[in-house]
């Protein structure tokens, strides 16, 4: 379900300071209630989702659903912000936590979501990639920054990773991989 006025952008504005992006584990099926009642409290959060296509019953429907099923992300500042709040948010399972506190999603990946997304949070992987271009592959085992070496018709690209001292050739889906964000 996409909640209308919804704008990525007015709600994931720059980090400021000590701020960092900060994952948080939701209720089944309440990425979205979570995602309001953060927003309520004046945290800034954001839900990344994915279009899909839906076969039941003979019938085909489009759905909106979201991109990591029980996760989203929300921008904390740890010595000013109550982060603790957060765990008793309506459709909040918890932090994710490294002992005793939250821990932060490396630098960049949030921001290269957001980079990709539309009003609605929607992210629109089916960019146009140049060879040499940096990506960061966003599904499999290889879940890191990549350059693009090769594309096809099809949709595929072959991407350089750096894994045990060398390059190593991967070939994927091109929806498999989000432009890394450029910062200034």
């Amino acid at each position: 379900m996409v909640v209308q006025g919804e704008d990525v952008e007015g709600t994931c504005y720059p980090l400021r300071g000590a701020e960092r992006w900060f994952a948080v584990q939701t209720q089944p099926r309440a990425e979205d209630r979570a995602r309001l009642q953060l927003a309520n409290q004046n945290f800034r959060a954001f839900l990344p989702k994915r279009e899909c296509t839906i076969r039941h019953a003979r019938r085909i429907v489009s759905a909106v659903r979201p991109f990591f099923p029980r996760y989203l992300f929300v921008v904390l500042d740890l010595t000013r912000d109550q982060w603790r709040s957060v765990n008793g948010t309506f459709g909040v399972a918890s932090l994710v936590m490294c002992g005793n506190d939250p821990c932060s999603v490396p630098a960049g990946v949030v921001e290269t979501m957001v980079a990709s997304a539309d009003r609605c949070g929607v992210l629109q992987l089916g960019h146009k990639f140049k060879i040499g271009e940096s990506v960061r592959l966003a599904a499999g085992p290889f879940a890191e920054s990549a350059v693009i070496d090769r594309l096809d018709d099809s949709g595929r690209i072959r991407v350089l990773l750096h894994l045990l001292g060398r390059q190593v050739r991967v070939l994927t889906d091109g929806k498999n991989a989000l432009p890394i964000a450029r910062t200034a």
